[in-house]
């Protein structure tokens, strides 16, 4: 069974707004992005609804959907959010005596983020890190946690991928998942939690930085 017209707007507004073809800060109204998407206003609504309650549009009244702008101080605020909540993931993680079938996907994430840094392909990386955060959190059995940091999934995801070409090549970034999941497989909750917690507020400090020097509009 296919994808409803609601599903497919969802899907390809949402590659737009991450793509910046849909610019942070810009205006639409939806009869214009049903003409673009070659389908009636009905599924765009619905699609511009689901977007909103994820953080990444507006619905205004008689105006259209507005694109929300990326603003370094919302980014900052969101990371110290998964900071602590995936650094308790990261420590509950350790705590769970898990053996090496139970971790081999968070493995194979790091394999394939390795892979992609070898072959220079940053959206590969990209995707193949978000896995890892998500798999980190799953791992620590939190559904309260998983349920919180899924709220702001898009909204980081977005901002990394607009910035994703202005970084250096993420090679630290991948010691550091390594260093976590070493971390994990030993049973060492507190390093698990310090060296998660390091890593993202490294990331942190990384993304407001791009977002305050280059500013998204320009992306």
């Amino acid at each position: 069974m296919g994808l409803s017209q609601s599903d497919l707007a969802l899907s390809r507004l949402r590659q737009m707004v991450f793509s910046g073809e849909l610019a942070p800060g810009s205006n639409h109204f939806e009869a214009d992005l049903a003409d673009r998407l070659g389908m009636s206003r009905t599924p765009v609504r619905e699609a511009a609804l689901t977007m909103q309650a994820q953080g990444l549009v507006d619905v205004q009244p008689r105006r259209g959907v507005r694109i929300r702008p990326i603003a370094a101080e919302d980014m900052a605020d969101i990371y110290d959010v998964l900071c602590e909540l995936e650094s308790l993931a990261a420590a509950r993680a350790a705590e769970r005596d898990y053996g090496t079938q139970d971790l081999q996907a968070a493995q194979d994430c790091i394999d394939e983020m390795d892979s992609a840094l070898s072959r220079q392909d940053r959206a590969a990386w990209a995707d193949a890190d978000d896995r890892f955060h998500i798999e980190l959190v799953r791992l620590g059995g939190n559904a309260r946690v998983m349920e919180i940091v899924a709220r702001y999934t898009d909204q980081v995801r977005r901002a990394r991928m607009m910035t994703l070409p202005l970084r250096p090549l993420p090679v630290q970034s991948n010691e550091d998942h390594r260093a976590v999941l070493c971390a994990i497989k030993r049973g060492d909750a507190e390093q698990a939690r310090a060296l998660h917690r390091a890593h993202r507020q490294d990331a942190s400090t990384l993304l407001t930085e791009l977002i305050r020097q280059f500013g998204l509009r320009r992306l």
